[in-house]
């Protein structure tokens, strides 16, 4: 099934359930009204919106209405946990590379991470507001899994059955801020402002064999000022699956229920694809050409983030952005 948080004033919106073709939606009032409900009781609610999904698919839910990306939160608009990963080490070898430094061994053996902020997400399609152009505003598009409870100590494979859902994530940068923050050695704060959520998350069984063992074997949208970027796969190359990040997180305390694991940049090694990040396209540019000549973002950029299935179809509909100053 597909699950979306329609705007309605409040800080957690409204749950609502959305059509296999993201054409229709439909309250889940009376079942639940918040997606962080059914988190919390996955076993008695999850059936009772999957029933109303399949009456949505067939044209028989009474008060169905047009799904409008534009209404919709970040699935949760707030979490109980964010933590972002760096899943795929080619990403990681492009940045070492351009400053001419090795990859420590353990970044193959053991996944980075980090705890973003999760008390303010923001919407696919709501602005995303940066204080000033000169901070080096970038967009990293990224694939993420909503979980339920997962007890500490738990081994990847237990870790992916506790992966509720699935998204897609622009997990703004703000570049020139990162360097003095990670020299404190606590790493990242101010440079990781709102993150942002695709319109919907879906089920693992909407993804049908593109979902393998914890990796989503499908192509990465980016498009940036209109102009496509990349199109990167998030499959094959990502070093750590969603059950090793999991797993990672939990390995000294409990994830609970609303907690959102993030991939990293999805990073392909065949330059080919295009990027998912402004900074990697510029590391290309350092190895290639001895500097970078890619800009990053300024207002009134637009950057357009989608996954589509075999059919071509939008899976989670699109992330669809622009940078603003404040007001």
């Amino acid at each position: 099934m597909k699950l979306a948080t329609y705007k309605d004033g409040s800080r957690d919106g409204q749950l609502v359930v959305v059509s296999r073709d993201l054409g229709t939606a439909h309250y889940a009032t009376g079942i639940a009204s918040k997606l962080q409900q059914v988190l919390d009781d996955w076993g008695f609610l999850s059936p009772q919106l999957q029933d109303l999904y399949d009456q949505l698919n067939a044209g028989r839910a009474r008060h169905a209405f047009p799904f409008d990306p534009a209404q919709c939160m970040a699935p949760l608009p707030r979490a109980y946990q964010w933590a972002d990963g760096s899943a795929y080490i080619n990403h990681v070898e492009l940045v070492r590379k351009a400053r001419n430094s090795e990859v420590p061994e353990s970044f193959y053996t053991d996944p980075l991470m980090y705890q973003g902020g999760s008390d303010d997400f923001i919407g696919p399609c709501d602005d995303v507001v940066v204080p000033s152009e000169a901070m080096g505003i970038d967009f990293e598009s990224e694939i993420a899994v909503i979980t339920g409870d997962v007890k500490m100590g738990a081994s990847p494979e237990q870790a992916l059955d506790g992966i509720r859902l699935v998204t897609i994530v622009n997990d703004v940068s703000l570049r020139n801020l990162i360097p003095a923050e990670l020299a404190k050695g606590f790493g990242f704060f101010q440079s990781k402002p709102a993150t942002a959520f695709g319109p919907v998350a879906v089920t693992l069984d909407e993804l049908g064999d593109a979902w393998d063992h914890g990796r989503l074997h499908l192509a990465v949208h980016s498009t940036w000022n209109g102009r496509k970027v990349g199109m990167c796969d998030a499959g094959p190359e990502m070093t750590f699956h969603f059950g090793q990040l999991i797993a990672h997180v939990a390995k000294t305390r409990n994830v609970r229920a609303g907690s959102i694991i993030g991939s990293g940049t999805v990073s392909n090694k065949d330059w080919a694809k295009g990027y998912s990040c402004i900074a990697e396209k510029r590391c290309i540019e350092t190895i290639q050409d001895g500097k970078p000549t890619t800009e990053f973002m300024k207002y009134g950029d637009t950057i357009r983030i989608e996954v589509k299935g075999k059919d071509g179809a939008s899976i989670f509909g699109a992330i669809d952005q622009t940078i603003a100053a404040p007001q």
